[in-house]
């Protein structure tokens, strides 16, 4: 198979080609030691493992709370270091970059604070999370506005606040049309394009196929001199984006995408004769590997190639914007769910524990393109030892495909021990699906050490724990707190209990 189990029953990538496809990473990407390295991994374990024991010890994780969502902070605080630092590496002095974090990814509040503090502004697709960055405290000039089904209203909130829009289409340019002809607005705007490069090994995160729904496609009849015309027509159009796909997506298609958008951008200032293009959005997707603990591919190895493809993107000429989301966050995120019981099915074990299909929607409808790793940790929530035995981790949803993990071999787990679903920092337990009317877990970002990072740990009104664990203490926040059965009534309906009984037909008495 190509991979090799650790004590816990990762995967750890040993080159494999399915391994490949799967994380995105493909042989022609690689460049050098760096390529799956991470000096950090080490230190990430060893801080979840003791988030893990702490959460137990302090009754953040009991039988009564049954599944937590773990942050590390000090990891998404590293990563968007990271991503600054790649870009910084390669672009001219001065030049204007924003990093702005998708918020799709983990639309939690908190979490949008935190990444404020560390330089990173937001990407937004709806009212909904334009919302969510502006109570993170995200400025307008932080902030870009994509989505391909904006309302009107939408356009105007965004074009009154000074936010950045790209236009999906040519019906949504026409409405920005008669917005920028009735009012004042600071905001940056260009076109979204889709430079059609072709699919990833996930269709549905391949946003740059030939019938693609997103942006103006480029190689469509006449569509490309469509896009040079609009600039020639509207001075005020001075930005071009593009996003090649995300998970599944090799780092030299992604490539080709910037290198198309970037082209484009050439050819419409040569057209109109002057720097009208002044800024590039490049996108996001830096895909993640779900095999082991590593980080692969880095943002570093990624801004080189770009570098190396297209040099006059970095050369000063142009402002330059991203939309990282998963690459941000995945690694750093960890559904810890206590197993409620064990049995054995056609002479397999199966750990029953409370996270599935509501935390782990994608895993569980698609696993061959979003396998997890599942890590055991005992009832103390200490990293469980043991031979590896081949078990399924399921889930509680009322229905036989809700499966963290099939035919994994895990020390084996018993009654009352914890299951963690590792890398669900993005896309995972901030984005519930209902089933069952199940609960949202709550969600708790933690540090190591005497103290927590100033204005987090203690701020925004967040209850605090301190844990003893091992040789020092254990931080927590929180993030959202748990839901309970109450809210889940509520949300439900249950104000309106007798709304449709009171309903009556003509015939009705």
């Amino acid at each position: 198979m190509g991979a090799d189990l650790d004590r816990t029953g990762d995967v750890v990538d040993n080159g494999n080609d399915g391994e490949e496809r799967t994380f995105g990473i493909d042989s022609g990407d690689s460049h050098g030691s760096e390529s799956g390295s991470d000096s950090g991994t080490t230190g990430r374990a060893a801080r979840r493992d003791e988030a893990v024991r702490a959460a137990v010890e302090q009754g953040l994780l009991s039988p009564g709370a049954p599944m937590v969502g773990l942050l590390d902070v000090i990891g998404i605080r590293e990563s968007a270091a990271e991503l600054r630092a790649a870009f910084d590496a390669v672009t001219a002095p001065g030049t204007p970059v924003l990093h702005a974090f998708a918020v799709k990814a983990t639309p939690l509040v908190p979490v949008l604070r935190l990444l404020r503090e560390e330089g990173i502004g937001a990407e937004v697709a709806s009212p909904g999370e334009l919302a969510l960055a502006r109570a993170a405290g995200l400025p307008p000039a932080r902030t870009v506005l994509d989505s391909p089904a904006k309302t009107p209203a939408e356009l105007r909130e965004a074009l009154a606040l000074g936010i950045a829009v790209n236009a999906d289409n040519p019906q949504e340019l026409d409405r920005i049309d008669g917005l920028v002809r009735s009012a004042t607005s600071r905001s940056p705007l260009g076109i979204r394009v889709n430079p059609q490069v072709g699919a990833g090994s996930i269709e549905a995160l391949s946003t740059a196929t030939a019938t693609s729904k997103f942006g103006v496609a480029l190689r469509d009849e006449g569509a490309r001199e469509w896009v040079v015309r609009a600039y020639l027509d509207r001075p005020w159009l001075s930005r071009l984006h593009a996003h090649t796909g995300s998970q599944g997506i090799p780092l030299s298609l992604m490539v080709r995408g910037v290198a198309e958008t970037y082209a484009l951008a050439e050819e419409i200032n040569r057209r109109v004769g002057r720097s009208q293009v002044d800024t590039i959005d490049i996108g996001g997707g830096l895909p993640v590997n779900f095999g082991s603990d590593v980080t692969a591919p880095t943002y570093a190895q990624y801004a080189r190639l770009l570098s190396e493809a297209v040099p006059g993107l970095f050369d000063g000429r142009y402002g330059l914007v991203t939309e990282f989301g998963r690459s941000l966050l995945a690694k750093h995120g960890t559904v810890v769910a206590r197993v409620e019981y064990t049995k054995s099915a056609g002479g397999r074990p199966v750990a029953v524990t409370h996270a599935g299909v509501q935390v782990a929607t994608r895993t569980v409808y698609a696993p061959g393109s979003w396998p997890l790793r599942i890590a055991a940790y005992d009832a103390k929530g200490r990293p469980k030892e043991g031979p590896a035995v081949v078990q399924d981790v399921a889930g509680p949803a009322c229905f036989a495909g809700d499966l963290l993990a099939e035919g994994r071999a895990l020390p084996l787990l018993e009654q009352g021990d914890y299951a963690a679903a590792l890398d669900t920092g993005a896309y995972y337990f901030a984005h519930h699906y209902a089933y069952n009317s199940l609960a949202r877990p709550g969600i708790y970002g933690f540090v190591p050490g005497d103290d927590g990072p100033d204005g987090f740990a203690s701020g925004g009104g967040g209850r605090t724990v301190f844990a003893s664990s091992g040789g020092g203490r254990t931080v927590f926040a929180t993030v959202r707190e748990p839901q309970t059965v109450e809210e889940i009534v509520a949300e439900s309906g249950g104000a309106h209990a007798s709304a449709l009984t009171a309903l009556r037909t003509p015939d009705r008495r």
